[in-house]
């Protein structure tokens, strides 16, 4: 694991706290006013949360966190970025959300957090910031009370490789499989707005197959309960997408059917 590879991707995440606050993609003043940051696959595939534990990894600047907690969960959430931890408790307190927010990288955290908790979950565009996912399957393993369940709401590895800019056929710009190592990428602007001044463009970003996801969570004493995957994403990742009235985005139909979300749910027995 290369140290400076992931302090590069953690400055990046810094710079880009306060533009995705900002931006229409995140629409904090909606999310103050009542709205939820919530999509349908996690909402349904999480249940009930009331007066659970839930600790959330990855949670960028919290409003899925707090989200969760409107939902009734007593959460925690999670991030390395000292911005993002820093405005998730400012949002926390200015909608009245009791949330407890940590800043720590995933591989620390045991470290600095003794207690379990009765759900752990992580959503859309975490992965692939992770260089270890046996690591990372262990802390969610340590995190997780007996009877504990974990829930990943992913897209899909084979999503991530397709071209940005997709056409039928398709073209695979990145290989499915890794050889351990991180791809380098300049990036201009962000997913909230390509236009955007970022001076940290660079960043790193680990592949990750489906079998090394599964592998690694069984592998770390979990048992997989189920592995869902469905032909849509919830943003416009391509070029080609379009929305349905649902909210789904779907690639066009002359496109074969493809993986573009996952969820993956596993308990700790």
């Amino acid at each position: 694991m290369s140290k400076e590879q992931v302090e590069a991707n953690r400055r990046r995440w810094d710079e880009l706290v306060p533009i995705h606050a900002s931006s229409r993609f995140y629409d904090l003043e909606g999310f103050k006013k009542g709205r939820s940051t919530l999509l349908p696959v996690e909402i349904e595939e999480l249940g009930d949360l009331q007066r659970k534990r839930l600790l959330h990894l990855q949670c960028h600047f919290g409003l899925d966190t707090l989200s969760l907690a409107r939902r009734g969960a007593v959460v925690t959430g999670v991030d390395y970025s000292k911005k993002a931890i820093s405005l998730a408790k400012e949002i926390s307190l200015d909608v009245g959300i009791e949330a407890r927010f940590i800043e720590s990288d995933i591989y620390d955290l045991p470290s600095i957090l003794s207690e379990e908790f009765d759900i752990v979950f992580t959503s859309y565009g975490v992965l692939c910031w992770l260089p270890d996912l046996g690591a990372w399957a262990s802390v969610v393993s340590r995190m997780l009370v007996k009877g504990g369940s974990f829930l990943l709401v992913e897209d899909h590895p084979m999503a991530s490789i397709i071209d940005e800019v997709a056409q039928a056929p398709i073209r695979c710009a990145l290989p499915y499989f890794s050889d351990g190592g991180p791809a380098k990428f300049e990036v201009e602007g962000t997913y909230t707005d390509r236009r955007a001044k970022v001076e940290n463009s660079t960043s790193f970003e680990w592949t990750h197959p489906l079998s090394e996801i599964i592998d690694s969570l069984v592998e770390a004493g979990l048992r997989i309960e189920h592995v869902h995957e469905f032909p849509f994403s919830f943003f416009q990742r391509h070029e080609s997408m379009r929305m349905r009235p649902d909210g789904t985005w779907h690639l066009p139909d002359e496109f074969p059917s493809f993986p573009l979300l996952l969820s993956i749910k596993a308990i700790k027995d």
